[in-house]
């Protein structure tokens, strides 16, 4: 069990780095929040990927949950900048 749980923490970090490297621009986000924007992203991707689309486990890297876990925590780190963004902007 925690083997399993440093595993997630370890996939999340990866995912979450890529996720930043992938995105455009300077991202105002700390490393806690990246690594936990990473561990949803790669849950939800591993279960989009086996259990949504049906991927076959063949033993080897398996691209395709780790490009859709990259993709849902670029997306996740893009809504969390957005959001802690216009908080600290003021209208005139």
């Amino acid at each position: 069990m925690l083997t399993n749980i440093i595993l997630w923490i370890l996939i999340g970090l990866v995912v979450g780095v890529l996720a930043r490297l992938v995105l455009p621009g300077r991202q105002g986000i700390g490393w806690v929040a990246t690594i936990l924007i990473g561990i949803v992203a790669a849950l939800l991707g591993g279960f989009i990927s086996y259990q949504l689309l049906g991927v076959d486990d063949n033993g080897g890297i398996k691209w395709i949950p780790l490009l859709i876990s990259v993709a849902l925590a670029a997306i996740g780190i893009g809504v969390y900048t957005g959001s802690i963004g216009r908080g600290s902007r003021s209208r005139i």
